[in-house]
């Protein structure tokens, strides 16, 4: 691992585990059209010093696909009974995280009463090893506190992953694969040097041995040239002119000692330097062949993994399976509502009740003055959101990270479970099922602009929330949908136009793109709706003074997108502008939320099915001051349709 700041740069490399590189580095020598995510079942992740565990391996895949990824790091903790009561006892540590500070914040969340249930908090590390005790009272659920302690001490940690290097005195960020790809090459470049090295010195060492051997095979003439001559120089001089020595040579037989002229010295040299001769031509079959590289950089590897490889100290999880809060709350369905002015809560889905058309509804909640319900729908505890706003960003949240209150509660703000920006206005939550992840956004504006772009761009978002769309100025989200790339859409406008094109006529696009234009309306108008096409299914139109119909889908002929569309509803001044704008089937409900609050719950075979130029009939009697805001289709609930008959108030 590495971790460095530099101007303008940063990285943070976690370490590994000896041995399970250089098995990745041996497949990539084997394989080099291996992948990122093939070079994971050899590389299986960071392996941190201090053991623990790692979460998961999603950041980990992250982190060596893109380069840039957060590992969640989590102690080694076990509870056990000690003379009737729970204890915890915390044997490892994250990487990087400081004990003593660690045990001076648990003191603290414990004095600010942030964690309850803590009697006595020891440090009993000694020369064995680490050992924090946490003492518990008789009465808590120990699974409790220590999940608390990871949710707010750095018992669970993350490490930002940054690969950043320097390549050819350029930065680069770097994949799993890069990183040893840049390693191998390095090697060979040391391989070769080296080599060449080698291989200049036993040329060098050759040459002397080569002026030996024909010294020593005319050893009296050469005795004769030494003696006879006045001078050291006269005498190298005699050898290279007699010989042709060179001068390297002429001075190795000057400097050569009488005992060298012995037979077994002779056998010396003689095997000397056959040993050279067969070791250049080793070095310079090396030096021709890449092969014969990547084999020397794999038995040195080989070496070096015996001499040194050790066990994988930090443990990793199959999943995020240990601890967890939504281990601790029940999996069921809830309804998740939002407000016009940014409140959210969760309840039970069978709080609301079905009502026959027509009826004057149940106060939805205790809004403010000017308040209303704005989105609602189904969703399950457990399930991923994702909030939309209209300004384009996107955030993520659990259910179950939403707080459930009753019916008449206002909620909890937004901006205290979001990082949303004062003016960012929420203005589609889809509720995210394991089995979505390979779908696609669809994304729709009031200016008619739409794009699409792979959900899995969306599935890391940090808390203060990303890009989901990059809007002109003055344009706003209205909209987004989950597709799988071959469906149609449908969007209407508030004059009561509509436009059905296919989803494949928009090409996909990245996360911050714009998009391209979906509908071309008249100055004045505006999208107010978007959904996706079933044409066994049929469109339904509300209007801001109750009036709705159901058309069916054949009605809407596909046209090409971009155009001015069709007409949809027949606007008068009895049933008003549109509202909103669903592709809904008979075995569910509607919700219709008025700008006071007001909630009807019906079903939706009892909407007349009527031909797109009409204006509909009543769906709802809204009062004076009052009319629908908002539309919302809901899944009928078996509990629904068994009490309906004795829920249902008397129609007015």
């Amino acid at each position: 691992g590495s971790s460095g700041i530099a101007v303008g740069m940063a990285t943070n490399i976690p370490p590994h585990n000896l041995g399970e590189v250089i098995d990745g580095i041996m497949a990539m020598i084997e394989n080099p059209d291996i992948t990122p995510l093939e070079l994971m079942q050899y590389i299986k992740g960071p392996d941190f010093p201090t053991g623990g565990f790692i979460l998961g391996r999603e950041g980990i895949r992250q982190a060596y696909t893109t380069g840039r990824g957060s590992v969640t790091m989590r102690a080694r903790a076990i509870i056990e009974e000690n003379n009737g009561k729970a204890r915890i006892l915390v044997h490892e540590l994250p990487y990087q995280v400081n004990k003593a500070r660690l045990i001076t914040n648990i003191a603290d969340l414990v004095r600010e009463k942030r964690i309850d249930g803590i009697t006595d908090l020891r440090d009993e590390s000694d020369r064995n090893g680490m050992r924090i005790v946490i003492e518990l009272r008789r009465d808590v659920n120990p699974n409790v506190v220590l999940n608390n302690l990871y949710k707010h001490t750095a018992l669970q940690s993350n490490f930002g992953v940054n690969m950043l290097a320097l390549v050819n005195k350029e930065a680069k960020t770097m994949t799993i694969k890069d990183m040893l790809y840049y390693y191998l090459e390095h090697q060979k470049v040391v391989i070769t040097r080296r080599t060449a090295f080698e291989l200049k010195k036993a040329e060098a060492r050759a040459h002397i041995l080569q002026g030996l051997r024909i010294a020593l095979d005319h050893l009296d003439e050469v005795i004769r040239i030494i003696r006879s001559s006045r001078s050291t120089d006269v005498a190298r001089e005699s050898l290279m002119s007699r010989f042709e020595f060179s001068i390297e040579q002429a001075q190795a037989i000057l400097d050569m000692r009488l005992s060298r002229l012995t037979g077994l010295e002779r056998e010396k040299v003689e095997g000397e330097y056959a040993d050279l001769m067969a070791k250049i031509a080793e070095y310079k079959a090396i030096l021709l062949d890449e092969k014969l590289i990547l084999e020397i950089i794999g038995a040195e590897l080989a070496e070096i993994r015996t001499k040194f490889s050790d066990d994988r100290r930090s443990e990793i999880t199959i999943g995020e399976n240990s601890i967890l809060n939504e281990d601790l709350i029940p999996q069921e369905d809830v309804i998740i509502t939002l407000s016009h002015s940014g409140y959210v809560k969760r309840l039970p889905v069978n709080t609301y009740r079905s009502q026959k058309r027509g009826g004057r509804g149940v106060i939805g909640m205790d809004t403010k003055e000017h308040d209303f319900v704005e989105h609602l729908f189904v969703s399950n505890t457990h399930q991923y959101l994702l909030f939309f706003t209209d300004k384009g960003k996107a955030y993520r949240l659990k259910a179950y990270e939403i707080p459930e209150m009753s019916r008449t509660a206002r909620g909890t703000p937004i901006i205290n479970l979001l990082q949303i920006e004062q003016g960012e206005k929420v203005s589609a939550v889809i509720p995210i099922k394991d089995e979505d992840l390979e779908k696609n956004l669809f994304f729709a504006t009031q200016d008619g602009v739409v794009k699409k772009t792979p959900l899995d761009d969306y599935k890391y978002i940090r808390k203060g929330g990303l890009i989901a769309i990059n809007l002109r100025e003055e344009d706003r989200l209205i909209g987004v949908k989950l597709t799988d790339g071959d469906r149609e859409i449908i969007m209407g406008t508030k004059l009561g136009m509509s436009i059905r094109f296919s989803e494949q006529d928009v090409r996909a696009m990245g996360r911050s793109a714009t998009g391209v234009k979906g509908i071309q309306m008249n100055e004045g108008d505006a999208v107010i709706g978007m959904d996706i096409v079933d044409d066994d299914h049929s469109v339904l139109i509300v209007t801001t003074s109750g009036f709705g119909k159901r058309t069916p889908m054949t009605d809407y002929r596909g046209q090409t997108r971009g155009g001015k569309g069709i007409k949809t509803l027949n606007i008068t001044d009895k049933n008003g502008p549109v509202v909103g704008l669903k592709v809904v089937e008979n075995d569910e409900d509607l919700m219709i939320i008025t700008t006071q609050g007001t909630i009807i719950r019906m079903s939706m075979d009892a909407i007349n099915t009527m031909g797109r130029n009409t204006q509909g009939v009543k769906l709802i009697n809204t009062k004076e001051d009052d009319e629908v805001a908002t539309v919302s289709r809901v899944a009928k609930t078996e509990e629904v349709e068994d009490e309906m008959d004795h829920l249902l108030p008397e129609e007015e």
